[in-house]
């Protein structure tokens, strides 16, 4: 059986879609191939790794990556996590079916060291809380 295809966009692909495709892989553990990206990369948010990290999640090697790489891909679900991404979200070939979190941008927040990382917390929470219960639909879909 092959493999779900999912691709994780938010805008810099910086830190929500590179938490969200940490934490899949994760909690999803080999059922998913798992691909993140951004419509205007940067890099790797240095507090992205650090609140993993506080979960035993290693996501130094993580990249940030330009959309435009997987224009041709055909992926199964396209979750956009943050309102930038899925206002200009392309469609892609094939089954995607889109799903939209709006979680906002904790690089935005200002502060010391330990308020930054504690938004960065927050904001992997709520992307872990999402995913799990994605999972759990996934798993027991409703019937109509």
């Amino acid at each position: 059986m092959d493999k779900k295809q999912i691709l994780i966009l938010c805008t810099g692909n910086s830190a929500r879609s590179q938490m969200g495709e940490g934490l899949l892989k994760h909690l999803a553990g080999d059922r998913f191939e798992v691909f993140s990206a951004g419509v205007t990369p940067s890099t790797l948010n240095p507090y992205a790794v650090l609140a993993m990290a506080e979960i035993g999640i290693d996501i130094r090697d993580q990249y940030s990556k330009n959309l435009s790489i997987y224009l041709e891909h055909e992926f199964d679900y396209v979750i956009t996590v943050c309102d930038h991404a899925a206002e200009v979200c392309p469609i892609f070939p094939g089954p995607a079916q889109r799903i939209h979190w709006s979680i906002p941008d904790p690089a935005a927040v200002e502060g010391d060291h330990q308020e930054k990382l504690a938004t960065f917390v927050q904001v992997r929470d709520a992307i872990k809380f999402h995913f799990e219960n994605w999972l759990v639909e996934l798993e027991n879909p409703k019937s109509t």
